[in-house]
């Protein structure tokens, strides 16, 4: 067995080659990692759950012409990818305060915000990731302005789809981060949405209890995380109605519906 080539390891995924010119197989790993990998847990099942929740969740924006660098999942951990140049930004959309927010502007948690806001973060984990503008963004040449406005245009079309498709199942989407990346066909360029969408980087909270059904779980030391994330993705209908007994780990149904 040919050993493949790692490109990239982050803290919770790792990118290897592809077995065409212009695909990377994407990882999902188990590992849970809060405030820029100061707190760390292997979680078993974690990356599976995230797998199938962002295959899910990359599938359904393709299916409204949001373009994603999702092309198949491959097993149970692996999904096959478009090799992109990532835009070194992480695009967080809020509808709710928590967090960061509730913390820089002493907003009480859980209050609606009069419209969805848009923030941008450098990625670099030396510095934490810091919040910047988009005149640092651009003075930088991290993007481009034309690039910044195809980036925000689309987060709030998968905003809008987000939150709906959670709401249909009883969840409040309060929050969430993607990544966008540069595109090539040839000479042509497009942005376009990469890395995942999973419980990991959204916050989702039980429009009944209000619970929360993501990260915060580990950050917060609540516990209870695998099982947060199982519902997540039994609502979206990628798991099996049956809970698996203890320690079976998640069960998969068909990715076709």
């Amino acid at each position: 067995m040919n050993k493949r080539r790692r490109i990239y390891e982050g803290k919770a995924k790792i990118l290897y080659e592809g077995p065409e010119p212009g695909t990377l197989i994407q990882h999902f790993k188990d590992d849970a990692t809060a405030f820029n990998a100061e707190k760390h847990a292997l979680i078993d099942g974690k990356g599976v759950l995230n797998n199938r929740i962002s295959e899910h969740i990359f599938t359904k924006l393709e299916d409204i012409g949001v373009p994603t660098h999702f092309i198949k999942r491959l097993n149970m951990r692996e999904q096959l990818i478009h090799e992109v140049e990532i835009i070194p930004l992480e695009v967080v959309v809020r509808n709710v305060a928590a967090g960061s927010l509730s913390k820089r502007l002493g907003l009480e948690e859980g209050t609606a915000l009069p419209r969805s806001i848009i923030e941008f973060y450098y990625k670099n984990d030396e510095l934490g990731d810091p919040m910047v503008t988009e005149e640092h963004i651009t003075d930088f040449s991290w993007s481009t302005p034309q690039e910044i406005d195809e980036a925000m245009a689309l987060a709030l079309r998968i905003n809008d789809f987000l939150t709906g498709l959670f709401l249909g199942v009883g969840i409040k989407l309060v929050d969430f981060k993607v990544e966008f990346g540069r595109h090539w066909d040839g000479d042509a360029m497009r942005v376009i949405l990469a890395d995942e969408i999973s419980p990991d980087c959204c916050r989702l909270w039980d429009i009944d209890s209000g619970d929360k059904m993501d990260k915060d779980r580990f950050r917060r030391d609540m516990g209870g995380l695998i099982e947060a994330y199982q519902e997540v993705a039994r609502r979206l209908g990628v798991l099996n109605e049956t809970r698996p007994p203890p320690g079976a780990g998640p069960v998969l149904v068909s990715s076709k519906s």
